[in-house]
């Protein structure tokens, strides 16, 4: 096995195979023994297509920019010819996609070895990995704890080092929630900076996007670099980035005015940990030169949380619509999880005018963040309310749906919004729990503005170095 695989990002595996160091079938092979050792003890694969990835390597890799680099899909919103894109619901576990979406094109024409899929929950609805179709994904750090979700299989990959990267989606949070339980750099990147098609124009009325989770910032740039821009047909864009995010990484960010939100809107409490984490990273903010003071973003929660389960709710009851159509039997109860099933009821309870209310909403939301945004360049937030949970706590399949959205709530009450605002979003892991968790803090900049994430980003990673720790240190 290549023994140097572990330590090293998706760049960097890269730039060995294009200097000849290194072969895709040796780094394949050290992924899949990695794979083979973690996954009993985390669960993070849904899906193993080993011999797809020896077969894309014998026909021979296009010379992309991450050529020969192993890779995970998460099983959801990323469809590859000729396998099931499972949706984390048993519906949808042997029905074989009849295309290559649009972004998982984009990875294979970049060299990317595509040898598994990882595990979600059902519909992606859960901020932790936990279904009736898998099981339970549990976190490298500390396997009685969640590795956050939806792309939890994702988080818990990359973690334990069986791939430096892995595609991800965040409709609510579930890049930067992975990111935070797992010690991972996760952007969410702006509304339709990465295509969504061909089978949507966009994912549960724009919430949701896709992108990696990785441990490197650089990794990240490199990725988004290789998939953005929008797909003939698509119906919207993100503006246009003069240049690769790659050159962002070493420019000076400038001065930075930076509001510092340590209560959500829903006033739910946060735990003195994550709290503290935030406010160690304006300190570490203001010792670089930039200015931080404490604001709140405006917004109406009970407004803003009811908006998004209305567009996430009825796009998740049309999704099961569509599936008892082909079929030829509407879905029932018993076939989904709780989670889902109090999605459909929810939705059943809507008027005609509910949805396109609920569009304004978001709108106006993001309106009102770029008002907020002319005080300041970024909104520095705690990424969740709470470390790491035990499994459990969060299982999509419940006897108790109103305890887990208690539970939901007190846990990631921050990530959102971004998502009604389509604002780009990371979680940076610049630290810990006492014994030894990873906890995140979250940038939000304004819309179109990767490249400032990315700048910071880069000279955070510079001054507090996270990428060489791993499960059971802290470095």
């Amino acid at each position: 096995m290549f023994t140097a695989y572990e330590d090293l990002d998706a760049v960097g595996l890269s730039d060995l195979v294009r200097r000849g160091e290194v072969s895709p079938e040796e780094l394949l092979d050290a992924a899949i023994a990695l794979a083979e050792l973690a996954n009993p003890a985390l669960n993070f694969l849904s899906q193993r297509l080993f011999d797809f990835a020896r077969d894309a390597i014998a026909r021979g890799l296009p010379e992309g920019p991450l050529k020969g680099v192993p890779f995970l899909l998460k099983d959801a919103s990323a469809d590859l010819a000729g396998t099931p894109t499972a949706n984390g619901t048993r519906l949808l576990q042997h029905r074989p996609a009849t295309a290559d979406s649009t972004l998982v094109s984009r990875y294979r024409a970049a060299g990317l070895v595509i040898f598994g899929k990882t595990t979600a929950p059902e519909f992606s609805l859960a901020a932790s990995t936990e279904s009736s179709l898998h099981g339970s994904t549990s976190n490298p750090w500390d396997t009685g704890r969640s590795a956050g979700g939806s792309s939890g299989g994702s988080g818990a990959a990359v973690a334990a080092r069986v791939v430096p990267a892995a595609h991800a989606t965040d409709g609510g949070g579930s890049i930067r929630i992975p990111a935070s339980c797992c010690g991972l750099f996760g952007l969410k990147p702006s509304r339709a900076r990465i295509p969504h098609g061909p089978p949507a124009g966009e994912g549960w009325g724009s919430l949701s996007c896709a992108h990696v989770l990785t441990r490197t910032v650089r990794d990240s740039a490199a990725f988004l670099d290789a998939t953005l821009g929008p797909a003939p047909g698509d119906p919207y864009a993100a503006p246009c980035h003069a240049g690769p995010y790659m050159d962002e990484l070493g420019r000076d960010p400038g001065k930075l005015r930076v509001a510092l939100q340590l209560r959500p809107l829903s006033g739910v409490a946060v735990d003195p940990a994550c709290r503290q984490a935030a406010l160690d990273t304006a300190w570490l903010l203001e010792s670089l030169g930039h200015r931080v003071e404490e604001a709140a973003p405006p917004g109406d929660a009970d407004e803003l949380g009811r908006a998004l389960w209305i567009l996430v709710a009825s796009n998740v009851t049309r999704h099961l619509r569509a599936i008892g159509q082909a079929r030829g039997r509407a879905v029932t109860q018993g076939e989904v999880d709780a989670t889902s099933w109090n999605a459909v009821e929810f939705a059943h309870s809507l008027r005609i005018e509910d949805y396109p209310e609920a569009l304004l909403a978001i709108h106006a939301q993001g309106r009102r963040m770029a008002a907020f945004h002319e005080r300041f360049d970024l909104l520095l937030s705690p990424t969740l309310a709470q470390p790491p949970v035990p499994l459990g706590r969060l299982r999509t399949n419940t006897d108790d749906i109103r305890g887990y959205e208690r539970a939901l709530a007190r846990f990631s009450p921050f990530t959102q919004l971004a998502n009604m605002t389509g604002q780009p979003s990371m979680n940076v892991p610049l630290h810990h729990t006492e014994n030894g968790l990873p906890i995140g803090v979250m940038f939000t900049a304004p819309y179109g503005r990767e490249d400032m994430l990315f700048r910071l980003a880069a000279r955070l990673e510079a001054e507090r170095p996270w990428s060489a720790h791993r499960p059971g240190s802290t470095g």
